[in-house]
């Protein structure tokens, strides 16, 4: 299904700021549909045949349908668009005419023209809602039906002033409070004139017992609040939307509940009449909100506990190794350090981290650093990361830190090594990736060209390619790719095909040196 954007530039010469309103209408219409009661469609003009092409449709959540098919992308001419050529031409809502049916349901068509203030203050329309009402459950409406109806009816007149909807406020992403949640209508003065039953009800939760009708709405957010400054930044934004303007939306926390409020204008033909009040009882919300970040803060606090035990178990065996006389043991606990040095470097981003993720680059890079510096190795080598791991959950980061830190060693030691010989099968090492040696490879380093180790990694179809190539001595004759290996590749292996249930391949790149390639599926994510 084509988008709004998408149908608009291609049948359409509506210019970006035209779309961009057209966009404002739609992110904010559902709740005009619900006070309506009827089904909004957005119809713009085709250009040059006098047909209407619907870009647009909402269904309200307050009745039926009108349409059980979508219409959007349908292209109408002819007496179709009668109604929709008269709000377009001469900018006024029409509301004449009888109803029609579709199918077996019948339907009241409106039409209200879509005005967008140009660069020298006019007003043009642009393009026309249409208002289609299901008739099949008419009745006589209610005292909350009407009150519904006649805030509809103004907010119509306001499209079609070009003053509806209002500009959006920086970080609000929410279209809450909806009209089911609570409704309040206010006149000039600020006082409340109508309060539907679920607006009594989420003020009866802040204290307020008595019925809403009478009151000034702005004094009895002052009253209510149990912080000051929150009751008196509720209080504003009511009075805001008496002056026309629309402030951003507000909570007001009380005896233990809290309530979500956002105020519109409600203006006209431009002339200020009062204001509309949505409000929504978040109490349950809020309290689930203060458990996970309770519950956040305590993950964070172990992991940041796990990241310092662990930082204490290096430092002894650490301490352990410079005891220790017999040069083989000494590398194996020095290779144990590093291993546990970088577990705990996960568990130190997970600490500073909001949720069970990390951005894995830092990581990758502070690892390939630290591979430099403590590699036995007298050749400089130089590290360079292609490309994005992106954010990864921790158990796939905790072991593909283990499996990274394995690699690069083994390429920085055993790529080149101090004596200047080729690593032995036994402890060339293979670094993950999802691109090739080919042109983001290393270029071979015998041939003029400085040592390096590039990591690279892409993700394709929920699965992320890693590679690790250098440009170093390569493998020795006659290495078993699938069993060789010390220690470190033995870890490789079992984290990659264990832990991350991925594949891992190991071979001599095309310009020389060590290649090797990781496939990890990420579905857990």
């Amino acid at each position: 299904m084509s988008t709004l954007r998408d149908l608009a530039e291609e049948h359409t010469q509506l210019r970006r700021a035209d779309i961009d309103h057209l966009h404002r209408i739609a992110g904010d219409w559902q709740l005009l549909s619900d006070l309506s009661f009827a089904d909004l469609l957005l119809w713009v003009p085709v250009d040059g045949d006098g047909a209407f092409l619907c870009v647009a449709q909402v269904r309200p959540t307050t009745a039926p349908t009108a349409y059980q098919d979508d219409q959007v992308g349908r292209i109408i001419g002819g007496p179709e668009v009668a109604h929709l050529e008269v709000a377009y031409r001469q900018g006024r809502i029409w509301r004449e005419g009888d109803p029609v049916w579709y199918g077996d349901v019948p339907a009241r068509h409106e039409a209200i023209p879509v005005r967008l203030r140009t660069g020298d203050g006019e007003h043009e329309v642009i393009a026309v809602v249409g208002r289609d009402t299901n008739l099949s459950t008419a009745r006589t409406p209610s005292q909350l039906e009407l009150n519904y109806l006649t805030t509809a009816d103004d907010l119509a007149q306001m499209i079609a002033d070009g003053t509806f909807p209002p500009s959006g406020h920086p970080g609000e992403t929410t279209s809450a409070p909806r009209v089911g949640d609570g409704l309040v209508r206010l006149d000039a003065s600020g006082k409340v004139t109508y309060a539907s039953p679920n607006a009594q009800s989420a003020y009866r939760r802040l204290g307020h017992a008595a019925h809403l009708v009478g009151e000034d709405l702005a004094a009895l957010h002052r009253r209510l609040a149990a912080d000051p400054l929150e009751g008196t930044d509720a209080a504003n934004a009511a009075l805001a939307a008496l002056r026309g303007e629309a402030p951003p939306r507000r909570e007001i926390d009380a005896r233990g509940a809290t309530m979500l409020t956002r105020a519109l204008p409600l203006m006209p033909a431009g002339v200020p009449i009062g204001a509309l009040v949505l409000v929504r009882d978040v109490t349950e919300v809020r309290r689930r909100d203060r458990a996970l970040m309770t519950k956040d803060a305590t993950i964070r606090e172990i992991h940041h506990r796990v990241k310092n035990n662990l930082q204490t178990v290096a430092a002894l065996l650490r301490l352990q190794a410079r005891r220790v006389a017999m040069p083989e043991a000494r590398v194996a606990l020095e290779e144990s350090v590093r291993r546990v040095a970088s577990i705990a470097l996960v568990h130190e981003t997970l600490a500073m981290s909001s949720d069970e993720a990390v951005e894995f680059d830092g990581i990758v890079d502070r690892v390939a650093s630290a591979a430099t510096e403590v590699a036995a190795t007298e050749t400089v080598v130089r590290m360079r990361r292609q490309g994005s791991f992106g954010v990864l959950p921790a158990e796939i980061a905790t072991s593909l830190v283990m499996v990274l830190n394995e690699l690069l060693l083994n390429a920085v030691e055993h790529g080149f090594p101090a004596d200047g010989e080729a690593g032995s099968p036994e402890d060339s090492g293979p670094v993950p990736g999802g691109g090739g040696s080919g042109s983001g490879g290393p270029a071979r380093a015998g041939r003029g060209a400085a040592a390096e180790v590039v990591v690279s990694a892409h993700r394709f179809r929920k699965m992320l390619h890693v590679s690790v190539a250098d440009n170093g001595s390569g493998l020795p004759p006659n290495f078993d790719a699938e069993g060789g290996g010390n220690l470190g590749l033995q870890i490789v292996r079992a984290l990659v095909t264990g832990e991350l249930r991925g594949t891992i391949e190991l071979h001599a790149s095309a310009s020389g040196g060590t290649e090797v390639m990781l496939v990890v599926p990420l579905a857990r994510l």
